[in-house]
């Protein structure tokens, strides 16, 4: 079963009270090598360097930002799992990365060439559409289809492409399913017309509340935060989910020392709001997600097997 550990007052307090101790029992060998999967200046390159930035501060570790996208993060991760394991290289990907797309591209490599170091937030993933439109759920939009208007569903990845697909066959539909670069994008497209409905990690935040949009599902194992009635894609016949978080990792084999010290210390930050990326994941993401360790190692793994689940499914 994972863990999810909730950014409390309690979490936020331990995490900052380690800090000092895991300081003095390790430190990096040199500067860290920061490699980061996503553009220059979206959420997630900000979340990473904030991240960067504040232990920097704290500890006096120096890092060495650098971008290295691509294949949804598999790219970075094939050049990480040649670099030292000393601590000095480590990398920000999401878990889909070492999921769905390590499945995918079948380039030789799985979780067991990464050694996790945490996560830090998750995603709201739903499936959303212009409050405009009439629909206040998943329903209208299944009797929208099939009452004969042709409807096109954003998604930003190949693993969200195979759950539209399985959604659309488990409620009987045809979906138009039309693969755009990121959220933003699929956000743009619902915005503008182009697109009737899609899926959106947290994005949709600001327009769910101001009535502009609306989450007709939860893309995920659980409820939204944000709209907690939405149903689930289990409720809707999908047995699969989008659950998924950004996660740091470096390449296999890191020193049980260095790897305790560098996830205690990127966790005590994201979990910190009173820093600026704590306080940045609570307003983007609705707070800290962290998971490590053994519970991140599974989480990792079972991650990598159910994609090929997923897609010898959408496959059928």
């Amino acid at each position: 079963m994972k863990r999810f550990v909730k950014s409390t007052v309690a979490v936020i307090g331990m995490a900052i009270m380690t800090t000092g101790a895991f300081a003095a029992d390790w430190t990096p060998p040199g500067p860290i090598k920061l490699m980061i999967a996503f553009n220059a200046g979206g959420g997630a390159d900000t979340q990473a360097r904030l991240i960067a930035e504040e232990l920097e501060a704290k500890l006096g570790w120096k890092f060495i930002p650098e971008q290295v996208t691509g294949k949804g993060g598999v790219n970075l991760l094939a050049a990480l799992r040649n670099a030292p394991n000393d601590g000095t290289a480590i990398g920000m990907v999401v878990t889909e990365s070492l999921g769905y797309n390590l499945a995918a591209a079948n380039a030789g490599m799985t979780p067991a060439d990464f050694t996790g170091l945490s996560t830090t937030a998750g995603f709201q993933m739903g499936i959303v559409s212009l409050s405009s439109k009439g629909w206040t759920s998943f329903a209208d939009v299944v009797a929208a289809s099939k009452g004969g208007e042709s409807l096109r569903f954003g998604t930003m990845s190949p693993k969200l492409a195979d759950l539209a697909y399985l959604l659309g066959e488990a409620q009987g539909i045809d979906l138009n399913i039309v693969s755009v670069k990121g959220g933003k994008a699929v956000m743009n497209g619902v915005n503008a017309g182009d697109l009737d409905l899609g899926f959106m990690a947290g994005i949709q935040a600001k327009g769910v509340a101001s009535g502009d949009l609306v989450n007709l599902a939860s893309a995920l194992s659980g409820a939204l935060e944000q709209t907690p009635d939405a149903p689930t894609m289990a409720d809707l016949g999908v047995p699969y989910n989008a659950d998924g978080y950004f996660v740091f990792a470096g390449p296999a084999g890191m020193p049980e020392d260095a790897r305790t010290a560098l996830a205690e210390a990127i966790g005590a930050v994201a979990g910190d709001e009173t820093t600026k990326a704590g306080g940045m994941i609570k307003k983007a993401f609705g707070g800290a997600s962290l998971i490590q360790g053994a519970d991140l190692d599974r989480l990792l793994a079972d991650s990598f097997t159910g994609a090929g689940e997923l897609m010898r499914a959408a496959s059928e």
